[in-house]
This record gives C-alpha cells, structure tokens and sequence, in this order.
C-alpha cells in the first residue's frame, strides 16, 4: 500500500509585530509530529509560506542542548531533516492533488503570514474537500482562517476546533503585539472552540480535522493526524 504523504507548512514571518524581537516557527510543533510521522512510514514535503529556509522563535531553541525537547535534539542532528528545513518549498508551489494531509505547526510568526495566503488557503481546503486530513497546532491554526469550502463557506465554521487561547495569549503578554486573537477570530467565523487549560495539553479530533492548543499538545495532534490517516487507508482497502 502507498505511503502517506504529509505536506507541513512552516512560517515565515520573523518578526514580533514593532518589538524589534525575532519570532517564526516553533520548533518543537515541528519536530515531534515530524518523527510521529516518519517513524510510521508517512511521506514527509516540508513547506513554508515563501520558501527556502525559514526563521525560527528563538524561545523554542534553547541555547543550553539538555533543555530542549528530545524531538529537536534529534531532529537538528538528522541531516536529512535540516537539509529539507534549509530548502522548504514554497507553498505556492504544492498542489493538492500530491497530499493525504497538510499539517500547519505553530510560532508567533503564523499571526501575520498565514491568515491572508491564498495559496496556503487554497491548499488547506483542498485536501479537505478531496477527502484528505487537516491538521494544525497552538498559532497554525491561524492558516485555517482564510480557508473556504467550494460553497463558500468558512472552513473553521461548525467545526470543532482548538488553538492557542486568548488567556494563553494574554498570560504570554503578547495581546497588543499580535495582529488579533486567535481564538476570537476561530470564533467569529463560527468555529465551535475547544479551549483546554492554559498551558496544558489539549488535542481535538473531529472527523478528518485535527487542531491543538499549545506546544505540549503537537504530539497528541499528530497521532489524531495518524489515526485519520489510518482509517482512510483502511476504507480504501475495503
């Protein structure tokens, strides 16, 4: 049977607003769903909004190596995996067609490069409504907000969704740096928000769409991700 293939989308916006501080992707939501995946065999094309190598939050890398996630350590000492991070492709350039699945992790930097990106948009829907998974953590889910079914109705509308929570946002004293508030914006456009506690662990699965809250919870997103991959494979078998 046909591996899975898995199109993750990275930021690549680097600045905090008007701080003059450094944001990006952050690289823990990156690097433990990557080995989720990998490890299970899944296909994996490292993405970002404009290509080549994109920046990373400086608070997700640790200059002290024991400090940082067991996931990244493994990962910046994989060849393969930093040689795709220094060459992602752009997203303009990823078609639908070539993905089971599109996952979007998070960073700061999503707030301003990932709600208005046509083609990541586009991209998002598409897997969905071709019958493909849909996956997003802590500030990816800000690539889903510009998403919009064929009928034109907003792809957050109705469903149940999770993401880095306005309390979190603001106990992280970045309200008035972002350009918005996640949450309220999922919300506005009807998204039936799955809030957990600030900081902790929250994953959500519904159907074929997988969102979570924060850091902590990238793992329990990529492993609702599998689980949808599984079962599409196993209705294909059948």
């Amino acid at each position: 049977m046909a591996k899975s293939r898995v199109a993750i989308v990275l930021t690549s916006h680097g600045k905090l607003g008007d701080t003059g501080k450094e944001t990006g992707f952050h690289y823990e939501e990156l690097t433990t769903p990557w080995y989720v995946f990998a490890d299970d065999g899944v296909e994996i094309t490292l993405s970002s909004i404009e290509g080549g190598e994109p920046p990373a939050d400086p608070s997700s890398l640790p200059d002290d190596e024991a400090k940082r996630p067991e996931s990244v350590r493994r990962f910046l000492k994989d060849p393969k995996a930093v040689k795709a991070l220094n060459n992602t492709v752009p997203v303009a350039k990823l078609a639908a067609k070539d993905f089971d699945a599109v996952y979007l992790p998070g960073g700061h930097g999503c707030m301003w490069d990932m709600p208005d990106n046509d083609a990541l948009s586009r991209l998002v829907s598409e897997i969905y409504e071709k019958g493909g998974v849909v996956g997003a953590v802590c500030h990816g889910p800000a690539g889903l907000l510009g998403a919009r079914l064929s009928d034109g109705t907003p792809f957050v509308k109705d469903r149940l969704i999770n993401s880095f929570t306005d309390e979190e946002e603001r106990k992280a004293e970045k309200e008035g740096i972002v350009p918005f508030l996640l949450e309220t914006q999922l919300r506005g456009l009807g998204a039936r928000f799955d809030g957990g506690k600030p900081f902790e662990r929250h994953a959500c699965r519904e159907g074929r769409v997988v969102t979570g809250q924060n850091p902590a919870s990238a793992e329990g997103v990529a492993h609702g991700m599998l689980m949808a991959l599984h079962a599409l494979k196993q209705q294909a078998a059948e």
